[in-house]
Parts: structure tokens; sequence; C-alpha cells
């Protein structure tokens, strides 16, 4: 479909060396994209890299997010090299659990550490990188079903994630004006290896087996199946699109049904 060609489109994508991330740029790579990937694993961004290049013309940038130096030098390069953004898509952040009985001397500290990764690093980037977003381009930011509802002992993962909705919809009237269109997307359980660790976090908790708490996770979805990264890439191809050029501000869910809102 021609509205799904996008040769000549430069699309950002952070946490691109695995996952989610990764699987939204195989995506994109397929459809002629060019990439600017970001990873903070300098291996694992690099072997990404590779493998994309050969449908896809990629430049690999290794950098800590949270740190606004390297993300101000990263804009100051797109800007030296007249890089005219199309899609930003803000999918890096990280998962763990953070109980509330957590004695561990480091735990606030944790607590604190995982919402300036999830939400103040797309922040930083945002603003950094809104000056070269053209006009009818496009900012995709990554919440979670979680973002929706709630679950025990995830409580800055959760927080995060309404957190991020939340700042999705301010800029879209920020960037709006400027005919910028700012997205969520929701995603329920995708078999990546953070969520995986998440599932087991939550049997052990339980005192449940992995089998069984996969079992309960799909009992709770309209079409009961873990996702894969490919099956959420299409709704950032779709909101990066000229589809979709009349939705802002939105929290899309993409989660066999787990969510319905």
């Amino acid at each position: 479909m021609a509205f799904l060609d996008f040769t000549d489109h430069t699309i950002i994508i952070t946490g691109a060396a695995s996952g989610i991330g990764f699987g939204i740029a195989e995506a994109f790579a397929r459809h002629g994209a060019s990439l600017e990937l970001i990873d903070r694993n300098p291996d694992a961004l690099a072997a990404a890299a590779q493998q994309l290049g050969a449908t896809s013309r990629i430049t690999a940038h290794t950098l800590d997010l949270t740190d606004a130096q390297q993300v101000n030098a990263l804009a100051e390069d797109l800007r030296q090299r007249q890089v005219s953004i199309h899609a930003l898509i803000n999918n890096a952040g990280i998962e763990y659990p953070t109980p509330l009985n957590d004695a561990a001397s480091d735990a606030e500290q944790r607590w604190h550490n995982l919402l300036h990764n999830n939400v103040g690093s797309m922040y930083l980037l945002t603003r950094a990188l809104a000056p070269l977003i053209r006009k009818s381009g496009s900012v995709i930011n990554q919440s979670s079903i979680w973002g929706l509802s709630a679950v025990a002992d995830f409580s800055a993962y959760v927080t995060s994630k309404h957190a991020v909705i939340g700042l999705t919809r301010s800029l879209s009237w920020e960037l709006g004006k400027h005919e910028i269109r700012v997205n969520a997307v929701c995603p329920g359980w995708v078999a990546t290896d953070a969520a995986m660790r998440s599932m087991r976090a939550m049997a052990a908790t339980s005192g449940k087996s992995e089998a069984d708490m996969i079992a309960e996770i799909l009992a709770q979805q309209a079409i009961p199946q873990l996702l894969a990264p490919a099956d959420i890439a299409g709704t950032f191809l779709f909101l990066a699109s000229p589809y979709a050029l009349a939705i802002t501000g939105q929290a899309i869910v993409v989660s066999n049904g787990e969510v319905m809102h």
C-alpha cells in the first residue's frame, strides 16, 4: 500500500536492539524507511543494525537516554546531518518488580530510576528532537496495558506507564499546533525477555508455576495467545502513516482483548 511506503522517511526508534523495539525496526525497514536506532547496549545494537542493514539505511546511536547531555548531543548530530524526522518512537524502557515491602537499601532509588528511565527519558528526547520533527510527523510513545490498569508489586512500572499516557496527551496539545501527532501504544503480554521475567516474578510471588501463571494470563484475553513483537509493530506503522492523520492524544491498546476501553 502506498500509504505504508516509508521510502525517504526517517524513523527514530529507541530501545531498538531487542524485543518490541527491534520488531518495530524490522517492520519499518521492510517498508523502506531510513532508521536512526538508539539503544544503550552497544553490542546488541551493532548486531541489530547489521541484521537490518540489508533492507534499510541504518544509523546506530549508543547512548543513555536519561542523560540530557547525551540526548542533546544526539539532537545536534541529527541537526548537523539535516535529518528531518517523520516519526519518533519512544520505545525504550525497563521493567522490574518494586513491591511496597521491599526492604533493600536501594529500593527507593530503584523505584525512582524506573520512572526516570521510562518517562523522564521520553520527555528529554522529545524535547530535544521536537524542532526536527517535520509537519504532519508523529511521536509514538510505548505505554502498556498496565498504564490503563494495575497489578500488585510493580508500582513503579505501573506508575510510569500511566505517566506515559499523561505525557502523551499533554504533548499532543503542545505539538498539535505544529501538526505533529502524539499517541501511545499499550501492548498486552508480549513474549519478550523483560515481560517473561515479570511473569516469572509474579509466579514466584503467588506460589504458582510458570505454566499456571501463563494460563491465568491467557484466560483473561479474548484471544488467548501471547503476543509477538511483530503483532505490535503494525500499530506503529499505522500511527506513523497518513492513515492516522486525524489521530492524536490516544492510547491504543494491542492486547488480544485483555484490556478493552
